[in-house]
C-alpha cells in the first residue's frame, strides 16, 4: 500500500524470517558464526538462545540458505514437543532413512539412523540436526537427543547438533539432572536485542534493502523505536511498518516522531474509540457480535427511569383534552467491530496453547482429544491417522488440503497455537481456543511464518516413505489411485506391490504436475496430495470436496 509513496520495491518490515534483511550486528554476527563453527566441526552439541523476537530464525535460516557446506545433510525439527520415538523417527524422515517395520522400537529407529550415517560418513558427507523451539523439549527426548551424539566414529561423531531456543533452555539444561548433556555443549551464545545505534543502523538497512534512497524515518523517529522496542528486531519491525502506514495516510514523506509513538499505540491496542468500546469490540470476536448487538439495544431501548414528582397534582384532562404523546426517538444501533486476528488472540491469551488447538483439530476428525494421556499424535496413531509437521506457504496448506494448527507469532512475540478449519476464497476460518472466528488470509499471512502440523490418514493407517524397491500394500494401493486420479499416471502393472522403475518415473510425473518435490519417492506430503485428489472419503478437507487447483 504505502511501498510506491515511498519509493519502495516492497516493504521493508515485514516479520517474515528473510535472510536478504538479515543485519549483522556485532551480536549477530558472533551467533552466526557460532553456528557456522557447528556445521563446519565435528562432534557435541552447539546451543543458541534469545529472547522471542531477536532475530534467531532469520539467523538459522541464513545458515540453511548461504552457509551450510556442500556436503552437509541437514534435518530440523520444528516442533519438538513430542515422544522420544517421534523424534527419531521425525529425524529419519528428514533425512530420508528407511523406515524399520519396528517403527515403535526407539533401537531399531537408532540402529537405521547410525547405518545412515555410517553411509553417509564413508561417501564423505556431514549430517546435522537443528532443533528450533528446543526450551519445549521433555527430558526423555532431552536423554535421546544427548544418546544420538553417541553416534560416533574412533575419530569424530557422526551427528552434530544444533539447539535454537528461548532463555528457558539455557535453565532447562542446567538442571543437575541434564548435566551430562549439557557437558558436550561445546559453543554457546545468548542473542541480545539490538543497541540504540544498532537499532538505527538496522532501521537504514532494511529501508536500503527495500529500495529507499533517502531518509524515510528521522532520527527521533529513530530513537523513538529504540526506547519502545528496547532493540528487538521483531518489536522494531512491527512499529515501524504500522508507521509507514499512518505517514502514508498522512501523505507524509517523513516518519516522526509522533508518529511512531501513534504507531506504537496503535500496536499495542491502545487507540481507536472509547475503552469501553474497544473492550467490547474485541470480546465480540471470541464471544459473538450478536450479544454485544443484542445488550446494547436493550440498552438504548429502554425507558427513562421514574422519578417521584413533587409538583402538585392536577385535574385529569377531559376526553377532548387528551395529550397527544410523541413517539420514543429511535437511537441508532451500533455497527459491530470485527477485531484484528492480534487483538482476538490477546484476548483468547490461555486458550491458543497446543492442548487447545488439538482438542479443536481431532474434532474436526470426529475424535476426542484426551489431554495429560499419551501424546496427541500417538492418540492420533490409534485411530489410524498420522501427524505432518513441517513448514509451508499459503499454497503449499492448500494443496496438502487438510485442516491444520498454525503456529502464529502476535505483533509483542507471543507464540499461539489456532486452527485453521477451512478455507472460502480469500477468507479462512479459524478455531482460537475452541471459538470460531473468521479473517482474511493476508491479516493471517502477517502472523504466520510457515510452521503448521497436520492429522492425515495413511494407505495402511501407518506413515511410511515408499521407495524404489518397496513392497507390499501401499505399492498397490499408490498404482491404483494414481491410476484413478488420471489415467497419464497409470504404470505398466497395476496389482504390482514392488516400487520399481516405471512406478518411480510415474511419481515424478505426478510431483512435476502437482508442483512438489520431483525425488521420485512418495513421501508423507506425496500420498496426502494424492488423498486430497481422490473423492471425498469423510476427511475433512480445507477446499470443497476436493483439492482446490490453484
Amino acid at each position: 500500500m504505502y511501498t510506491g509513496f515511498f519509493g519502495l520495491h516492497e516493504k521493508p518490515f515485514s516479520i517474515t524470517p528473510d535472510p536478504r534483511y538479515l543485519f549483522m550486528s556485532a551480536r549477530h554476527g558472533e551467533a552466526l558464526a557460532h553456528l557456522v563453527y557447528g556445521v563446519t566441526e565435528s562432534g557435541g552439541f552447539v546451543q543458541l538462545t534469545g529472547e522471542v523476537g531477536t532475530g534467531k530464525t532469520t539467523l538459522v535460516r541464513s545458515l540453511l540458505l548461504n552457509r551450510m557446506p556442500d556436503n552437509a545433510d541437514v534435518a530440523v525439527v520444528l516442533n519438538p514437543q513430542i515422544t522420544a520415538q517421534e523424534f527419531l523417527l521425525t529425524i529419519c524422515e528428514e533425512l530420508g532413512v528407511s523406515v524399520p517395520e519396528q517403527k515403535d522400537s526407539i533401537k531399531a529407529l537408532t540402529d537405521a539412523l547410525n547405518h545412515h550415517l555410517l553411509s553417509a560418513h564413508a561417501k564423505g558427507r556431514r549430517t546435522i540436526l537443528v532443533v528450533d523451539e528446543a526450551q519445549n523439549l521433555a527430558p526423555a527426548v532431552l536423554e535421546q537427543v544427548r544418546l544420538l551424539t553417541n553416534l560416533e566414529t574412533a575419530k569424530q561423531k557422526l551427528l552434530q547438533i544444533i539447539l535454537i531456543g528461548q532463555p528457558e533452555l539455557r535453565e532447562l539444561l542446567g538442571r543437575n539432572d541434564l548435566r551430562q548433556l549439557a557437558q558436550r555443549i561445546t559453543g554457546r551464545y545468548h542473542l541480545e536485542p539490538l543497541t540504540r545505534d544498532e537499532t538505527a543502523q538496522y532501521i537504514e538497512h532494511r529501508l536500503r534493502v527495500a529500495g529507499a534512497l533517502g531518509e524515510v524515518i528521522d532520527s527521533a523517529g529513530k530513537k523513538e523505536v529504540f526506547r519502545i522496542s528496547a532493540g528487538v528486531p521483531r518489536l522494531i519491525n512491527v512499529i515501524c511498518d504500522r508507521a509507514l502506514l499512518g505517514a502514508y495516510s498522512q501523505e507524509s514523506r517523513t516518519v516522526t516522531k509522533r508518529l511512531i509513538k501513534r504507531a506504537a499505540a496503535e500496536v499495542s491496542g491502545e487507540l481507536g474509540g472509547t475503552p469501553v468500546l474497544r473492550r467490547m469490540a474485541v470480546a465480540a470476536g471470541l464471544v459473538g457480535v450478536a450479544i454485544i448487538v443484542a445488550s446494547l439495544w436493550t440498552l438504548t431501548r429502554a425507558p427513562d427511569p421514574v422519578v417521584a414528582d413533587t409538583t402538585p397534582v392536577e385535574e385529569a384532562p377531559t376526553a377532548t383534552e387528551v395529550p397527544t404523546i410523541a413517539e420514543p426517538e429511535s437511537l441508532p444501533v451500533p455497527e459491530p467491530i470485527t477485531p484484528a486476528l492480534s487483538e482476538e488472540l490477546a484476548i483468547a491469551g490461555e486458550l491458543t496453547t497446543t492442548d487447545f488447538a488439538m482438542a479443536s483439530l481431532f474434532k474436526l476428525w470426529g475424535l476426542e482429544y484426551t489431554r495429560g494421556s499419551v501424546s496427541a499424535c500417538s492418540q492420533a496413531a490409534a485411530a489410524g491417522l498420522a501427524c505432518l509437521i513441517q513448514r509451508s506457504s499459503w499454497n503449499g496448506l492448500r494443496q496438502l488440503n487438510r485442516p491444520a494448527i498454525l503456529t502464529v507469532i502476535d505483533p509483542v512475540g507471543d507464540s499461539h497455537e489456532i486452527v485453521l478449519a477451512r478455507i472460502e476464497g480469500d477468507n479462512a476460518h479459524l478455531s482460537i481456543g475452541g471459538v470460531e472466528v473468521t479473517h482474511s488470509v493476508g491479516e493471517i499471512n502477517d502472523l504466520w511464518f510457515g510452521q503448521f502440523m497436520l492429522l492425515w490418514r495413511p494407505p495402511a493407517g501407518v506413515p511410511v516413505s515408499l521407495t524404489p524397491g518397496s513392497r507390499g500394500s501401499e505399492v498397490v494401493w499408490l498404482r491404483k489411485n494414481l491410476a484413478e486420479i488420471d489415467e497419464r499416471y497409470r504404470t505398466n502393472n497395476v496389482d504390482s506391490d514392488e516400487y520399481d522403475a516405471n512406478l518411480q518415473s510415474t511419481v515424478r510425473q505426478f510431483q512435476k504436475d502437482h508442483r512438489l518435490d520431483v525425488d521420485g519417492l512418495a513421501g508423507q506430503q506425496t500420498l496426502i496430495v494424492i488423498n486430497s485428489l481422490l473423492p471425498p472419503d469423510g476427511s475433512p478437507r480445507l477446499v470443497g470436496p476436493a483439492l482446490a487447483q490453484d
